[in-house]
């Protein structure tokens, strides 16, 4: 089973809709933007919580006709590989990205105020990022970086292409410049560094930098047991047969239902492989072709040639 995930607009109420009609058939490891390849995944599990009530009518009672009285769908697996958004989603709340601190700062939980942003210069796209020659010094191969726009008092979901978190009061980010910077997704590896700009290895998420957004150095990420807040992500995992056909699970909306938890499997002695466990409540949308409100939507293409 392969797992894909792509933003929802929470400011909006917008998820990101798959068609299989259009895109059912696509490369598995180069998905339709604006999905994202969290690979293989093991123990998926898809649970319904629908329930079905009957109006029985007449003596003796005898029914006549059913209703649906509650839709309710969960889906549960494991992420077999560490990344900053499986990291994310198996955790559930905010996930913050540990920047690279300035000296002789006290001790935090989830990272120290950062070293100074840097102002990306005019041309940066999504995989060169072009900085003052001044600043290039302090950046080389292998490092992560995040770039995203200052905090600037803002209330409402945070984030450059991801809403990564809520603010509800200035004062309760400590009107911090680097707070979106610290939420954001919006991250890459840097591959090379020449004289005039950075090269990344990965496109960064949100695509090319818009004006004043800066960028900074992280050392890796954080998230932690607790917070109001809930991802919420669009979701399509594809099931591949020994003859090309497919099964396909696309779920539009779904928000974790517990906190961070890890499963432990020995593969020999003294070796074991340490895996994400997550559990998501999928949320409901409105079908556009009739008007009915679902939850996931199950798509099957058969093999080349199969009779139907």
């Amino acid at each position: 089973m392969r797992a894909y995930f792509a933003p929802v607009n929470r400011a909006a109420g917008q998820p990101t809709i798959f068609d299989p009609s259009v895109n059912g058939s696509f490369n598995l490891d180069s998905p339709p933007s604006p999905w994202i390849d969290l690979g293989w995944i093991a123990d998926f599990s898809r649970t319904s919580a629908s329930s079905v009530g009957v109006l029985n009518v007449g003596s003796p009672a005898a029914p006549q006709v059913q209703m649906r009285e509650m839709i309710g769908a969960s889906v549960a697996f494991r992420f077999l590989a560490w990344k900053k958004l499986s990291m994310a989603l198996s955790a559930g709340s905010e996930h913050m990205n540990l920047l690279a601190p300035a000296s002789a700062l006290a001790a935090n939980g989830s990272g120290s105020t950062g070293k100074p942003a840097v102002t990306l210069l005019p041309g940066s796209t999504a995989t060169t990022l072009y900085l003052p020659s001044a600043n290039l010094a302090s950046f080389h191969a292998g490092q992560m970086v995040v770039a995203d726009l200052d905090y600037g008092g803002q209330t409402g979901f945070v984030g450059s292409g991801v809403s990564a978190a809520y603010v509800r009061s200035a004062a309760s980010v400590n009107n911090d410049p680097d707070y979106v910077r610290r939420v954001s997704f919006n991250v890459a590896l840097v591959a090379s560094v020449s004289g005039t700009a950075l090269t990344l290895a990965q496109a960064l998420p949100a695509g090319a930098p818009v004006t004043n957004m800066r960028l900074q150095v992280i050392e890796g990420f954080v998230d932690r047991e607790g917070g109001s807040f809930f991802q919420e992500w669009s979701a399509l995992f594809v099931m591949l047969g020994e003859q090309r056909e497919r099964i396909l699970y696309h779920y539009p909306r779904l928000q974790p239902m517990g906190g961070a938890h890890e499963s432990i499997e020995t593969l020999i002695p003294l070796l074991d492989w340490i895996t994400l466990s997550a559990s998501f409540r999928a949320m409901p949308v409105i079908d556009a072709n009739d008007g009915e409100q679902v939850l996931c939507f199950r798509s099957f293409l058969p093999s080349p040639m199969t009779l139907l």
